[in-house]
């Protein structure tokens, strides 16, 4: 008798599977998660692939809702689509096995060790940095983790002393942990992890090295970091 193979309903999983599968653009939304808005031209740049190439591929991501377009004149610029597409992303990276492509200079393994460091992941804070300011406001009782990441009451208290607010009425979960891809190691998501990262700006505590997601902490950062939450000098400066 011919076994029939029935097709379940339901999430097509493989469909999101198959649009990260390649190589080229996987690499585009790992270069998108620095939260910011990019050309084909710029993506095809830092991908080493052709123009052509790079907008059939980002036709395929934006038809598949991981990423939007943005145009302004002639100009098309592509974005992720949220922040949960960001947090698949990251999710993904922290999974896959590490590659270390051969060193060819020494800006190429400065540029590394940079993002290794401190980056931004879409729109809060990653790296070393990312998961030492998380580490501190765990072991000051600013975060909680016995009934899955919270924000505590003092660390409501602690946000609202530094101006910083959260946006309220979204559907976006207010901290959420994600699995930092270099420390395999939790930092602060969600709403709160963006506002702090956001404040860090604005405030002066980090500033952007070059076009890359990777970041750098300030005199200043240093300063209020170690006030704040009394994170040693010589985890905030890179080796």
């Amino acid at each position: 008798m011919e076994t029939r193979r029935v097709r379940e309903t339901g999430p097509d999983l493989a469909f999101v599977a198959r649009l990260l599968a390649d190589g080229t653009r996987a690499g585009f939304c790992l270069a998108l998660l620095d939260g910011r808005a990019w050309t084909a031209t710029e993506l095809a740049r830092h991908m080493g692939v052709a123009a052509s190439t790079a907008t059939e591929h980002l036709n395929v991501l934006v038809r598949g809702n991981l990423l939007v377009e943005e145009r302004q004149g002639r100009h098309r610029y592509v974005r992720l689509a949220d922040p949960h597409v960001a947090e698949l992303i990251e999710n993904l990276a922290a999974m896959a096995p590490h590659r270390t492509p051969p060193t060819r200079s020494l800006s190429a393994a400065g540029r590394r060790q940079a993002l290794a460091h401190a980056r931004t992941c879409y729109d809060h804070l990653a790296g070393t940095v990312g998961v030492a300011i998380t580490d501190a406001m765990t072991q000051r009782g600013l975060l909680g983790w016995d009934q899955g990441l919270r924000l505590t009451g003092d660390g409501e208290n602690w946000l609202g002393g530094l101006g910083i607010t959260v946006p309220a009425g979204t559907r976006r979960p207010s901290v959420r942990s994600c699995l930092d891809w270099t420390e395999r190691r939790p930092h602060l998501a969600g709403a709160v992890g963006a506002a702090l990262c956001r404040h860090a700006f604005d405030a002066g505590w980090i500033t952007r090295i070059g076009t890359t997601r990777a970041v750098a902490v300030t005199g200043v950062g240093r300063r209020m970091l170690h006030g704040l939450l009394g994170l040693p000098d010589d985890s905030l400066s890179q080796k």
